[in-house]
């Protein structure tokens, strides 16, 4: 095998623009990969984030054009418009010699200029599955001349819903292309996938580190899956959290769950794939900068996520795979410094702990949820402790002034001292009442008092149903355009709270949230949008009355 780039049989000007880089050796998914895509043959490389994956495929495919053929001849699918980006910028780095042309498709975007680049011509092109689809099915873009389709993050891909997309692509392309699925997982959906449209594929995998940090507390807590915000409510009152990260399967929970923390005095922001490379970026300044002391967010939108003084991993969602978890908690514990992962695992979820369990070597411990009667001792004792040190500072000389004033008046000097107490807790203590959380041993008997009804869970390797309805080519959701935007300050949190609350439109429901300099953009779904523009007022947004018509 290679041990460097000059020893590949690469094109010069490849080389060159390796050179340029300051590359001289092939990390291991490199040096495995590459050879086997210049000679023809199909592969799965599995390989965690980090390890060089993009090049791996990006450099044969360049390799292998006809660049100015005027046909598409490379196809790279991925899951988010930001990785469709990063694909797309390290094609044009590696191809700079060559000149070769990459067009990048991706929703949430208008169509007008995309089918105008895709009507020039382009060697490549890189985007989501479903703004892909809709191309074609307008007739400006063409698989038929593809030789080589990649499969970037396949297993999100599968995870957020695209299995049957990503089959409607592979069947446009010719049988005789080449194809790549690059992965950090290898699951069923995708070895079912590989058996069906690749040719005797070379299966490379990357050894990856299993074991945890031995600095990291893991314990979980069982709660039923309509409990879950709730519960992690009630844990962030209980738990010494400096900056934290939540793990969700989907956009549509990173913001419930911002949003409910938020709520009840924690800064925290979502960070998941339907964002924009800006947003992202402000939301990760912001979280460094110590505005935000959380991210919630899902584990696409969290990769290359490198921040070292994490106290906190929460798991809302259980990831599907053992080794998504190590990635996970791997975040809180770095340099020297303890960590805590805390798990919420539905009764559904039990089998998938135990092969996390298996998987990392250890036991992660249940425990309970610190009860309404823990949370409230806990208010009460902060309060004791706050006054205590006013006591031993000695420095209360107005407030004394003020007292002995209301005791001239005829107040017992007690009565004082409680109602100033509570005047304190009122302004200390959380908004909101504990959250109620429901055991999971508790049956209702029957005929007995209503359940909350538990969302199902959704099978690994496909989303809620309810969750379909956030993919990029949803055709019955009808935009909406806001005359607020980011020079107002406003974030999603703001556009759901309102809409849900002044509009009567479940916060679920809302899909895409495009928000620019001066005006947003917002998914809502058709049946809704005449109860959303019906509202005689304007919609009350971060101190600011914000006008809703259609976009």
């Amino acid at each position: 095998m290679p041990t460097s780039f000059t020893a590949l049989p690469l094109h010069p000007a490849l080389q060159q623009a390796i050179a340029d880089q300051g590359y001289t050796a092939p990390t291991p998914i490199q040096e495995a990969l590459i050879p086997l895509l210049l000679e023809g043959r199909d592969v799965v490389g599995r390989a965690q984030t980090g390890t060089g994956k993009t090049a791996a495929f990006a450099l044969p495919l360049l390799h292998q054009l006809n660049v100015g053929a005027g046909v598409v001849q490379g196809l790279v699918l991925t899951p988010t418009r930001e990785l469709a980006l990063q694909v797309t910028r390290a094609l044009h780095t590696y191809g700079a010699h060559l000149r070769a042309r990459t067009v990048t498709v991706y929703g949430g975007q208008p169509y007008g200029p995309q089918i105008k680049q895709l009507r020039r011509g382009t060697d490549v092109v890189v985007g989501t599955p479903g703004r892909l689809i809709d191309l074609m099915e307008r007739g400006v873009l063409d698989l038929g001349h593809v030789q080589t389709v990649v499969l970037d993050e396949a297993d999100e891909m599968l995870s957020m819903g695209f299995v049957d997309d990503i089959e409607t692509l592979l069947q446009a392309t010719p049988s005789t292309r080449q194809t790549a699925f690059l992965s950090a997982t290898l699951p069923k959906a995708i070895r079912q996938l590989c058996t069906r449209y690749q040719q005797d594929p070379v299966v490379c995998e990357m050894k990856h580190v299993q074991a945890t940090a031995d600095q990291i507390e893991h314990r979980h807590h069982l709660v039923h899956q309509h409990d879950k915000i709730a519960a992690l409510t009630r844990l962030f009152e209980a738990e010494p959290i400096e900056s934290a990260l939540v793990f969700a399967h989907t956009r549509d929970r990173t913001d419930a769950v911002a949003l409910a923390l938020t709520e009840r005095g924690y800064p925290a922001e979502s960070l998941h794939g339907g964002m924009s490379q800006q947003a992202r970026e402000r939301v990760l300044r912001r979280f460094r900068d110590g505005q935000l002391s959380v991210l919630v967010g899902t584990d696409v939108a969290a990769r290359g996520l490198d921040i070292d003084d994490i106290t906190h991993v929460f798991n809302h969602d259980l990831p599907r795979d053992p080794e998504v978890y190590v990635h996970r908690v791997g975040r809180t514990g770095r340099a020297g410094r303890t960590g805590t992962a805390i798990s919420l695992v539905a009764p559904h979820d039990k089998s998938r702990l135990r092969r996390i369990e298996r998987f990392i070597k250890q036991s992660i411990p249940g425990r309970p949820l610190p009860t309404a009667e823990d949370l409230e001792a806990r208010r009460t004792q902060a309060l004791v402790d706050r006054v205590g040190v006013w006591l031993r500072r000695g420095r209360c000389t107005a407030e004394r002034t003020l007292i002995d004033g209301l005791v001239a008046e005829g107040h017992d000097v007690a009565a004082v001292a409680a109602a100033a107490l509570k005047v304190a807790r009122e302004a200390t203590e959380p908004k909101q009442p504990v959250a109620p959380v429901q055991p999971v041993e508790a049956r209702p008997a029957r005929g007995g008092g209503k359940r909350p009804p538990a969302r199902r869970a959704s099978a690994p390797g496909r989303p809620d149903r309810r969750d379909r309805n956030h993919r990029d080519r949803d055709h019955d959701m009808v935009t909406l355009k806001l005359n607020t935007g980011h020079a107002h300050g406003i974030h999603p949190k703001h556009i759901v709270r309102s809409l849900a609350e002044n509009g009567g439109i479940p916060g679920r429901v809302i899909g895409r949230i495009d928000i620019q300099q001066h005006h947003t953009h917002v998914d809502v779904p058709a049946s809704y949008v005449d109860r959303v523009l019906a509202q005689p007022k304007p919609y009350p947004m971060n101190a600011r009355q914000v006008t809703v018509d259609r976009a």
